[in-house]
């Protein structure tokens, strides 16, 4: 994206995610939009049984960040582009009253939702703070865990997104990341437009950039699996430049 400017792409992602907390309930991310939703297969039924129907049934991501991380009784976990707050929710049933989830979302239509909704459920371990996934408004080694689901790949400075991961856990803390990411160099295909930006399309990171991201950040035990469903999932795709959906793991040391 040579021809666009960060500024310029964090107005389009906020336009666009804002419009998107505006409709929730007219489907999964709007018709003829480019981004890639998760639907409720991606999370355990017992799990979505506990929320209401319209919270459960629509989120904006692209996978399941929390179904391979372990979360505990009383951990601090941090969910970066928390949107609505239904992985939010998901992870205050793990952390239990003792816990606290913190979500951070740059959009204030979405905060302004999560907060509804965390009202509405009588979530008191959740609380939503607005901020961008540069520059994370919790203090050094606040948060246990650290989740996002389809937001890091928005961003147009996923380095310091990788420090700033960093920098909030607390040693020893893990990471659990649903994101759209390409294996090789992005197909000439995939339009590169502040539309398919925000729609997690352009933004996307070459696999083994992501891991370098990273690790270079600090981060060892680095894992990338393809996981989820994404309009280019499939295995004869992922050679060829087409994003895909992957869980990465990471731990800080």
């Amino acid at each position: 994206m040579a021809d666009s400017n960060p500024k310029e792409i964090h107005s389009a992602v906020r336009e666009f995610y804002a419009r998107k907390a505006q409709s929730f309930g007219e489907g999964c991310c709007g018709s003829g939009s480019s981004c890639s939703c998760a639907t409720p297969k991606n999370y355990p039924a017992e799990e979505l049984q506990t929320l209401p129907k319209d919270l459960a049934d629509v989120t904006l991501g692209c996978g399941n960040p929390i179904a391979k991380i372990d979360i505990h009784p009383g951990d601090t976990v941090l969910d970066l582009g928390s949107g609505g707050g239904l992985d939010c929710f998901l992870a205050a049933q793990k952390v239990g009253p003792g816990g606290r989830v913190i979500g951070v979302d740059m959009t204030p239509e979405m905060i302004g939702k999560a907060r509804a909704n965390a009202a509405r459920i009588g979530a008191a371990n959740v609380e939503f703070r607005q901020g961008q996934i540069e520059a994370i408004p919790l203090a050094d080694g606040e948060a246990d865990v650290v989740i996002s689901n389809c937001v890091i790949n928005l961003s147009p400075d996923k380095p310091a997104v990788f420090r700033e991961m960093f920098r909030v856990l607390h040693p020893g803390g893990h990471v659990a990341v649903s994101d759209i990411v390409t294996r090789g160099p992005m197909s000439p295909l995939v339009a590169k437009s502040l539309a398919s930006w925000a729609g997690c399309i352009a933004g996307a990171l070459d696999v083994e950039e992501y891991r370098r991201g990273l690790a270079d950040a600090g981060f060892t035990d680095v894992a990338v699996a393809a996981s989820g469903e994404t309009p280019f999932s499939g295995t004869a795709q992922l050679a060829g430049g087409l994003p895909f959906s992957a869980l990465i793991t990471a731990r800080k040391p």
